[in-house]
């Protein structure tokens, strides 16, 4: 455990040592952003433990200042801990027909203690929907373009997944993001327990359409052919450098 000092009679508790961030961007010569970003991530990896950074949110909630708590990006073995210092209302992980980690232990372990899962990026960041299959449609500055799923050979090799979705869809005669969207649905009662998927919208058709998601049934044949998508999808869902630490 690292040594732990309070910053100023008054202040938080934090790590005796810190990090300095400055140089990682300027004044210092070139840098490197994903040495950074890896640094960064080690840092956190090192740092003030799950005990006590829950113990500080729960006296917010004591105070009346929040009202739950709630984590991301979290392992089950974090999520245990922090739990047992206050109860968590909800953990916000990525989950989708492309990205199913968490049902190896985070999913079981929410359904066992109660809590709810807001499933981020769950129409694999616009793939999913169609809107998103090659780098060539992505803006120059789009974040995907560095992503390993978008890039490269993978990008073309996961066009093949999506079809799949596209052929669900036509069958219900529905967009392929609300099928995307109705699979997240379908797993959190498999698994027993709540889930919110929260697709990046900016339209209000899309809007529209997504929310329907909730109910569409799909069937025992439809989620075979969909369960096959996560097991052949090529490529990690970040750069090895920003893949979240979750312990």
């Amino acid at each position: 455990m690292r040594t732990v000092v309070t910053l100023g009679s008054n202040g938080p508790h934090v790590s005796a040592q810190g990090l300095g961030c400055m140089g990682m961007s300027e004044f210092y010569g070139p840098g490197d952003d994903t040495e950074s970003t890896a640094t960064i991530h080690r840092a956190l990896d090192t740092g003030v433990p799950i005990e006590e950074t829950v113990g500080a949110m729960a006296g917010l909630v004591a105070e009346g200042k929040v009202r739950r708590l709630g984590l991301s990006e979290v392992s089950a073995g974090l999520l245990r801990r922090a739990h047992a210092v206050h109860p968590i209302t909800a953990v916000q992980m990525e989950w989708s027909l492309w990205t199913r980690d968490i049902e190896k232990d985070v999913v079981p372990l929410c359904a066992e203690l109660g809590i709810g899962v807001v499933a981020y990026s769950p129409l694999g960041r616009g793939f999913l929907a169609g809107t998103a299959t090659s780098p060539d449609r992505l803006a120059p500055g789009d974040h995907r373009r560095n992503m390993p799923r978008f890039s490269g050979g993978n990008a073309e090799r996961n066009r093949g997944l999506l079809e799949i979705v596209e052929q669900v869809a036509a069958a219900h005669g529905v967009p392929a993001a609300r099928v995307a969207l109705a699979w997240v649905h379908h797993r959190a009662q498999v698994w027993g327990t709540a889930v919110v998927p929260i697709p990046g919208t900016r339209r209000r058709e899309r809007l529209e359409s997504n929310a329907a998601a909730a109910d569409l049934r799909l069937t025992p044949g439809d989620l075979d052919r969909l369960d096959s998508i996560a097991a052949a999808t090529s490529g990690a869902r970040y750069p090895d450098a920003l893949m979240p630490v979750t312990e």
